[in-house]
């Protein structure tokens, strides 16, 4: 399970230089966040729709499909995190799984852990990078009269660093994969969804503050 996530700043040339993805005329790069929840609008990177090149678009998260028509109101169930083994089979997923791939910029994400009424949250990331990308899918849908797009990200079993806090883990993309990932041509991407080294990884405890979706501030992540 991955439903929440923080995001350094990250420069344009950092962008193009681990996807050659070019910098928007006159527009900054995306603003760090380090309390991203469901249902706010976070960047995502994907293949441009009518171009031979990576773009960023900024996407709800939690995937509406394409085929839904109805207040969001009604839309009962959960979509921020997919199952990676079956997202191409369900309904609410498999559109997006075959055409519509996306990767979300993140530099660690939370997960809570503990008895009930007393979790304590760790922040969890990568030893040797200050930003990374999960696996995610993106759709489009219209609502109201008005488009919009959305995303979801996968998940898979977790690793032994992860075990000890939650029975699922984000997918993890090694930047060597990020083609692949992207271009749903580019052959079965099941190998993508083995868990991330754990020796890659590491984890520390935060403080309570970061269950307050409100709180958005870099002390969030300051190990306690």
């Amino acid at each position: 399970m991955c439903g929440r996530f923080f995001r350094h700043a990250v420069t344009w040339a950092e962008y193009h230089d681990a996807l050659a993805l070019v910098a928007p005329d006159g527009v900054s790069p995306p603003e760090p966040t380090y309390n991203a929840a469901p249902t706010t609008v976070q960047p995502v990177i994907r293949r441009a729709e009518h171009a031979d090149r990576v773009e960023m678009a900024p996407a709800r998260w939690g995937l509406i499909p394409s085929w839904w028509s109805r207040p969001l109101s009604e839309m009962k169930f959960s979509t921020f995190n997919a199952q990676a083994e079956t997202a191409g089979e369900k309904p609410v997923f498999r559109g997006a799984y075959r055409h519509k791939r996306c990767l979300v910029p993140v530099s660690g994400f939370y997960e809570w852990t503990g008895a009930k009424g007393a979790k304590i949250p760790f922040a969890i990331g990568l030893r040797n990078r200050r930003w990374f990308c999960l696996a995610g899918l993106w759709d489009s849908a219209l609502i109201d009269g008005s488009e919009i797009q959305s995303f979801t990200i996968l998940t898979t079993r977790p690793n032994d660093l992860m075990a000890g806090l939650h029975t699922r883990m984000p997918v993890i993309v090694d930047p060597a994969d990020y083609a692949l990932w992207l271009d749903p041509d580019a052959g079965d991407p099941a190998r993508l969804f083995e868990p991330f080294p754990t020796d890659a990884m590491h984890t520390w405890p935060v403080g309570p503050a970061v269950g307050n979706v409100r709180n958005n501030s870099p002390e969030l992540i300051a190990e306690v």
